[in-house]
């Protein structure tokens, strides 16, 4: 069969005697209508993906199948389609402008958050000795058991208040956060309070400052939720210029008493006017709408009246608010064991306000910019990356990236503030390690978050305070070193979830 073929005799063996041409169509007929078409929608043809997209651009222009028939000779716009998309030569033009990216954030803005984050703990400096009186606990400073249980009551009630408001916010019903921050701040002040109270009811003075702290948490909540960082900022600058002079000089207890309250004061009354007056504004224009002449509301145009239009959105269900208090109680309580850990093992240095714990509250900050920037390379490897194992790599490089690089700022911080830090313990390998293994859990936690995935963050970090507790109440082992192991489980249970989460396309969404 590979040999030539053989050419019976007396046959001739020349060539043609030209190169046969392809006909042409006279110059009296008309050009190809499907020719004509293809040209014409040229561009979306080449562009798309199956022949079910042309199909439906040539119904929404209105050709019916008899009008197709007709002009075009096949039986429907189906037909018609995949003769088009047969045509025209397959070709994907890049978006004429980047593809918006939601994760943009400033490391600027990040940096200020953390630092307004920290800067609340001056004021226990500040107001040290309007605490004075017999320690607490197990070698506590007075009053540090009444203003953790107020804090962790905080934390927690004030995490699920923040993701009330956000969702309000997500729905666009900006007077519905608000009023849900109007309404539950106060909430959260009092229930606080009471937890205070509960645990030191002869201690008034304690109460009292258990109190403020919760008022401080309540409104800067609230600041923090409507994007005013500058303004809690400056409302903390007397509290900070107040307990710099206090290191340098000693200041009188009344002096001291006077820049906490003040520093208080114009929190709350930011936070107040913040949320009052857009629900006043708000309140006043409905009520104006059903004033109009003979009863009929007047007619609104443009932004005002877009905004009157909308319905009511469904109120986020309380069951989807639980998680992220949860969240807010396990991390805390397992922030508060990484600060008291001198204190846990009978030695009281830097018990309430250790070192570690400054150094996790500013790498808040860096955590923020860093979880932003793994949310954006995310999208960007979906446009990327053409293969889901491909998508699935570029994910697990970026992970690593990021919590390399927060791991880094935390080392970083963690050395900055054990070197300014009067009397400050050594930092030794264990309670480095712990330390770093909960920045793991806490930012990785953080991550879960930002994709939804609250429920099994906030399961991880309950559990695994619950744990903790429990191994220190019955003193099966050594704090320094129990922390470490409870802090290393939960890493990497996290770990697993977030690297398996994060290689799905779909949770990029």
């Amino acid at each position: 069969m590979s040999g030539s073929l053989r050419i019976p005799p007396g046959t001739r063996e020349d060539p043609l005697p030209a190169v046969p041409r392809e006909r042409r169509s006279p110059a009296w007929a008309e050009p190809d209508p499907v020719d004509e078409l293809a040209e014409r929608l040229g561009e979306f043809i080449g562009a798309a993906v199956h022949p079910d997209e042309i199909a439906a651009l040539l119904e929404s222009d209105g050709m019916s199948d008899d009008r197709i028939r007709e002009r075009y000779g096949v039986r429907n716009s189906f037909a018609l389609a995949e003769e088009l998309y047969e045509r025209v030569d397959r070709h994907y033009p890049e978006p004429a402008q980047p593809a918006h990216d939601p994760w943009q954030l400033g490391l600027l803005g990040c940096l200020l958050r953390g630092v307004v984050f920290a800067l609340p703990g001056l004021g226990y400096v500040l107001g040290a000795p309007l605490l004075a009186g017999p320690r607490d606990g197990p070698g506590l400073p007075a009053g540090t058991v009444p203003l953790l249980v107020g804090a962790l009551c905080g934390w927690t009630w004030n995490q699920g208040l923040a993701h009330r408001a956000y969702s309000w916010l997500g729905l666009g019903d900006r007077r519905a956060a608000h009023r849900a921050l109007l309404l539950g701040a106060p909430v959260g002040v009092l229930l606080g309070s009471l937890a205070a109270f509960a645990v030191a009811p002869a201690h008034p003075g304690t109460v009292a400052f258990a109190a403020g702290q919760s008022c401080y948490l309540g409104a800067a909540t609230i600041l923090l939720v409507t994007g005013r960082e500058r303004a809690l900022l400056a409302a903390l600058l007397p509290m900070t210029a107040g307990t710099a002079l206090a290191v340098l000089h000693p200041i009188p207890v009344w002096a001291r008493a006077a820049l906490l309250l003040g520093s208080l004061t114009t929190v709350a009354l930011t936070a107040a006017v913040e949320v009052c007056q857009p629900v006043r504004r708000l309140r006043t224009s409905a009520k104006r709408d059903k004033g109009g002449k003979g009863g009929k509301a007047p007619r609104r145009t443009g932004r005002e009246g877009a905004e009157g239009a909308k319905k009511p959105h469904a109120a986020p269900r309380l069951t989807d608010t639980l998680p992220y208090a949860l969240f807010g109680l396990g991390t805390g309580v397992l922030v508060l064991y990484a600060g008291l850990g001198d204190a846990l093992t009978g030695n009281a240095r830097s018990a309430v306000a250790a070192p570690a714990a400054v150094a996790l509250t500013l790498s808040m900050g860096p955590a923020e910019w860093l979880l932003h920037r793994l949310r954006s390379a995310g999208l960007a490897g979906l446009r990327t990356s053409s293969t889901p194992e491909g998508f699935r790599r570029t994910a697990a490089l970026t992970l690593g990236r990021c919590l390399t690089g927060y791991l880094g700022a935390l080392l970083a911080l963690t050395a900055a503030t054990a070197a300014l830090w009067p009397h400050a313990p050594a930092i030794t390998g264990v309670r480095l390690a712990g330390l770093l293994l909960l920045g793991v859990v806490l930012w990785t936690g953080l991550l879960l978050q930002s994709f939804g995935a609250v429920l099994s963050a906030a399961v991880v970090c309950t559990v695994a305070a619950l744990a903790q507790t429990a191994a220190l109440a019955a003193h099966l082992a050594d704090p320094h070193r129990l922390g470490p192991v409870v802090y290393g489980a939960a890493a990497a249970t996290l770990v697993v979830l977030v690297a398996r989460l994060i290689g799905r396309a779909t949770a990029h969404r």
